[in-house]
């Protein structure tokens, strides 16, 4: 007899695996992507680049700002968004730590993964 037990979900707080887990997604990548041109864009108009309903964009926002992908501003009615600069930076960075041939800075200790209360 197999019986299955479900085990607490661990809480994620390694920054760089936040990062990736953010960009992990489809729709969070097609909005990065037009969040790239740099000029910000309001919360309204992500539904042209992604075929989902503006709730699911929101969730999906919501991602990215915990995740430190984006920064937003509230202006009257809307909010507007804009790429974190930081992030993409230190997303670059991270990827030319697994680049082969290239020389990996020295290992750094991993967090502590809890499991929540």
């Amino acid at each position: 007899m197999v019986v299955n037990t479900i085990r607490p979900m661990k809480r994620m707080t390694d920054p760089d695996a936040l990062l990736f887990h953010g960009a992990a997604d489809p729709t969070r990548l097609a909005i990065l992507r037009q969040l790239a041109g740099g000029d910000g864009v309001c919360a309204c108009d992500f539904t042209a680049c992604c075929a989902v309903a503006q709730p699911t964009i929101s969730h999906h926002l919501k991602v990215l700002r915990e995740t430190g992908w984006v920064r937003s501003e509230r202006r009257a009615s809307f909010v507007w968004y804009w790429l974190n600069a930081e992030a993409a930076a230190r997303f670059r960075s991270i990827a030319g730590e697994l680049t082969p041939g290239v020389a990996a800075p020295l290992a750094r200790a991993l967090p502590v993964v809890q499991a929540p209360a």
